[in-house]
């Protein structure tokens, strides 16, 4: 896929972490879901961190020398609620200097199958000329994200934009590929389909009940 690193086309424990985040019996201990969504997000951190800027260093043991590289900056780290807050604290177990940013977006139903996306709470830093993660587990309609994206512009450009999910639609992919070019997007793995109610088939649920609790 054109700008799209998809982690379960390759073998990795991320097989074994989606396989427990699918199982309906597993889904009901919230807290190893959630710890699941957090291993992905380490995972793909892993593989974000390998397309980063290093810069040169020496570290002294008591031994001798050595010459490291370190990153030459920390992204920041944008979760996109409430179901990103676990995926989001995956990546900032690696990324542990990073700042993190918050943003709401969420489906305003008009009638059973049909709804907006609405963004309503924002805080983040400064984002002009950095490094930025925006993290959303489930890359559905794609909507979402691109509407997030156009509201943390107000905060400033990034001068990157990487996009990490944990599932993601073939539709949905497409969406924010067409709508985003400039992005570069990591994402766990990847479905053929939508339901009528723009749900990932077969997908894993609704990620923010799952880890949460039902919502109103």
């Amino acid at each position: 896929m054109r700008n799209a690193f998809i982690l379960c086309e390759t073998g990795s424990l991320g097989h074994e972490f989606m396989r427990d985040l699918r199982d309906t019996a597993i889904q009901k201990d919230r807290l190893r879901f959630r710890r699941n969504i957090e291993r992905m997000g380490e995972l793909i951190a892993y593989e974000i961190s390998k397309n980063l800027d290093y810069t040169p260093s020496e570290v002294t043991s008591s031994l001798g020398t050595k010459q490291t590289q370190l990153l030459a900056e920390y992204p920041v780290i944008c979760s996109v609620l409430r179901a990103g807050l676990p995926f989001q604290q995956g990546l900032l177990n690696y990324f542990d200097r990073s700042d993190a940013a918050f943003v709401s977006a969420f489906r305003k139903h008009i009638s059973e199958t049909e709804f907006q996306i609405e963004v309503q709470y924002l805080a983040t830093p400064n984002l002009k000329d950095r490094v930025l993660i925006l993290a959303d587990p489930m890359m559905a309609t794609g909507q979402s994200l691109v509407l997030t994206h156009e509201a943390i512009l107000k905060n400033g450009a990034p001068k990157r934009l990487i996009i990490a999910s944990l599932i993601a639609s073939k539709a949905g992919l497409a969406y924010v590929q067409e709508h985003l070019p400039q992005a570069e997007i990591y994402i766990g793995d990847l479905d053929d389909d939508l339901n009528e109610h723009a749900y990932i088939v077969p997908g894993l649920g609704d990620a923010g009940d799952l880890s949460f609790g039902e919502k109103l």
